[in-house]
């Protein structure tokens, strides 16, 4: 179950808002996505593995809400570790750097092209 956005972290690019199948996160009146419907989570991880800087923490307990320490995940390496996991982001895989899937497009700006 989703249990923390990092304010600290969080570049307020609304991707997790757009991917979230159930509708879980609001936009925060700073730009933050706050957690609006948290019993909504399918523990999907989709809003994890698609945050462009680890923002997120999605606790694997699918169906019980845990108290998490954000200074905590940071020191044991779990805030945004599922990306680690699956192999997403710079550094990680190069498949992370050629997707091309639709939904990708249609959420990410699009990458000038090289000469």
């Amino acid at each position: 179950m989703i249990e923390l956005v990092s304010s600290d972290r969080c570049v307020e690019c609304g991707i997790c808002v757009k991917v979230c199948p159930t509708n879980v996160f609001d936009v925060g009146p700073n730009g933050i996505p706050v957690i609006a419907r948290q019993e909504d989570c399918q523990t999907c991880f989709m809003c994890e593995a698609y945050c462009p800087v680890d923002a997120l923490y999605v606790s694997p307990q699918a169906d019980d809400h845990v108290h998490v320490d954000e200074d905590k995940l940071i020191e044991t390496g779990l805030l945004g570790s599922w990306r680690e996991t699956i192999g997403w982001g710079p550094g990680r895989t190069r498949l992370a750097e050629i997707d091309t899937t639709p939904f990708i497009d249609r959420i990410l700006p699009k990458k000038p092209e090289a000469s």
